[in-house]
């Protein structure tokens, strides 16, 4: 088999425009670029990390204050039962109840492409590459329209040179 295609000049051209906007920052900030591919029509938008919440929201449903509670019983030794029992009564059946049926809901059709750990691992290797002295450039990757799978994050180094790897 041969090698694989060049990539797009429009591709490569825009990834190149956010190596220039990420080099030319002093530091954090959260106007810095996030290159987002959706696979499906070979595009590439470019976000800034202030508007990537907004418009890919994150499942926070394991965050719920009920199972965060209930979590932590069980780690320090709790069994499972009484450890129930005391988030029933610190905020009620009804509110556990929900808390589980959502985060269960978000496990088997999810609506959110990504976790909030995804995004916190994100943002803090984002601001850890920067601070080194050592960027690396996020690329995230949207599933395919019909598919089931989950937003992915790929680092993109940089190369000698002016083009990003």
């Amino acid at each position: 088999m041969g090698s694989p295609l060049p990539p797009l000049p429009r591709l490569h051209l825009q990834l190149q425009r956010c190596w220039e906007l990420l080099l030319a920052t002093s530091g954090w900030d959260e106007g810095l670029p996030v290159p987002v591919l959706d696979r499906s029509w070979l595009q590439l938008d470019i976000l800034s990390i202030d508007a990537l919440l907004g418009q890919f929201p994150v499942d926070s449903s394991a965050h719920a204050p009920e199972l965060v509670r209930f979590q932590s019983l069980l780690e320090q030794g709790m069994p499972a039962d009484e450890a129930e029992q005391l988030c029933w009564q610190d905020f009620g059946p009804e509110a556990c109840h929900r808390a589980l049926r959502r985060f269960w809901q978000e496990q088997q059709q999810p609506s959110c492409l990504w976790s909030l750990e995804d995004y916190l691992t994100l943002i803090e290797r984002y601001r850890r590459t920067l601070h080194s002295g050592k960027p690396e450039l996020p690329l995230l990757v949207l599933p395919r329209r019909d598919g089931k799978q989950r937003l992915s994050c790929h680092w993109l180094p940089k190369t000698t040179g002016d083009r990003p790897n």
